[in-house]
């Protein structure tokens, strides 16, 4: 992937992945409970990860009768700016019948649009704040939404021509299929849900539920604390970063590989906007003081980080679209049996995996401005860097069985996967 989706999983090969059946039953259950759980915990007073009796919210406390209607403005708001005829028409790669769908690249657009549209609706005196108080019944709704557009892929998949699935989410077992997704590119005329639900709904939304944590500390301090207004913007740049360079995501796995199914339904609309955003949600009950030289040291960290997640992808990019070019045709390079060069200068010949080191130093410096009393706003980037080391040992394993003998060189070259000297 481009790293663009944290949280998301390739898969490349034919067998069960995620524990097969049993993981196919047990995450869709076990996925929602922890963002619920997480963002109890963030809460309550103690914002104690682990204790008893755990601090499980009264059911009353899980719905609200607005939510349904802000949840379903939202995406409407967002599927309005995605159909505006703005922004370049890109295609993807071919598909297995030979032909190439057509991809509106305008997220970025949508996201001015929002940022606009927020500012007014603040300056009218919206209370977004509330957001806040509604975060639970957000989550949970949200949580249905993507089970019932799960289900509505899964039967709609039953009408669709045997080139149009994919190959690994076809294994005729229903639980195992509904959550790997049997459709590939789900689309309502041009409309393409998967494409769609991949950066616009939960990763603007994201941004918005982090500038709505800022308001409702506004609301309780009467001004905004430094840990707030950096995890506001490292985020934002994040986010405005993914959908700047949004092309990216059409040769990602989660575009040309996976069905559209219940592991990215959950992913876009529920986990990334409410489990990414547990740092905001932390700093509004747990207030956090920041000395100006440790802020100076975190955005230092964040900047590095960013820079090197955004010259390793860019190099990356750059090499596979045109190796001649001249950014990257003075690098070194391996050549494999395949006929595909491997770069073992630059970026790629620092570490196996440059871009997740950014990653990882990124993650590390949106949890930092929290504090290191509690655990909980540490929980993105301990999942992203398990995730990560996981992801890359998989890589290694389909590298080395498609490169062989010149994978071996590259590794003896470039001994370090992650972290230099470290891992």
């Amino acid at each position: 992937g481009n790293g663009m989706k944290p949280g998301r999983h390739e898969r490349r090969s034919a067998e069960m992945e995620f524990g097969g059946t049993l993981g196919a039953t047990c995450i869709p259950v076990f996925l929602p409970l922890t963002v619920l759980y997480l963002l109890s915990v963030c809460q309550s007073p103690g914002a104690i990860v682990v204790q008893w009796p755990p601090p499980l919210p009264p059911s009353t406390h899980l719905w609200h009768p607005w939510v349904p209607a802000i949840i379903g403005g939202w995406i409407a708001l967002q599927v309005f700016l995605y159909l505006l005829p703005v922004g370049k028409i890109s295609q993807g790669l071919v598909l297995r019948d030979g032909s190439r769908l057509k991809y509106p690249i305008n997220g970025f657009q949508a996201l001015c649009v929002t940022g606009l549209l927020l500012g007014l609706c603040l300056w009218l005196g919206m209370p977004l704040g509330n957001l806040f108080d509604l975060m639970l019944p957000l989550a949970v709704c949200a949580t249905a939404v993507a089970y019932l557009l799960s289900l509505y892929l899964y039967m709609r998949s039953f009408w669709a021509p045997p080139h149009a699935l994919a190959l690994g989410g076809n294994t005729g077992n229903p639980l195992y299929d509904f959550f790997m997704g049997r459709e590939l590119n789900p689309r309502i005329g041009s409309f393409d849900l998967k494409y769609f639900c991949e950066l616009r709904p939960g990763l603007i939304g994201w941004v918005v539920l982090n500038l709505a944590m800022l308001m409702k500390e506004v609301e309780l301090r009467g001004s905004p604390s430094l840990p707030l207004l950096l995890v506001n913007s490292f985020q934002l740049l994040y986010v405005t970063d993914a959908l700047w360079n949004e092309e990216a995501v059409l040769t990602t796995m989660d575009i040309v590989h996976d069905g559209f199914g219940f592991m990215l339904a959950f992913g876009d609309l529920a986990w990334v906007p409410f489990t990414y955003s547990l740092q905001a949600v932390f700093l509004v009950g747990h207030p956090h003081t920041l000395s100006p030289l440790a802020a100076l040291g975190i955005i230092i960290l964040n900047g590095v980080g960013y820079y090197i997640f955004r010259k390793s992808n860019s190099q990356k990019n750059q090499f596979r679209r045109d190796p001649t070019h001249t950014s990257v045709a003075h690098l070194e390079t391996i050549a494999t049996a395949t006929g595909k060069r491997l770069l073992v200068s630059g970026w790629w010949g620092f570490v196996r995996h440059p871009n997740y080191l950014g990653d990882i130093l990124m993650a590390l410096a949106w949890s930092l401005p929290c504090g290191i009393s509690h655990i909980v706003p540490y929980f993105y980037v301990i999942y992203f860097t398990i995730l990560l080391i996981h992801r890359e040992d998989r890589d290694e394993r389909q590298c080395r069985a498609k490169y062989g003998v010149a994978w071996d060189t590259y590794c003896r070259r470039v001994p370090y996967r992650i972290i230099p000297y470290l891992y």
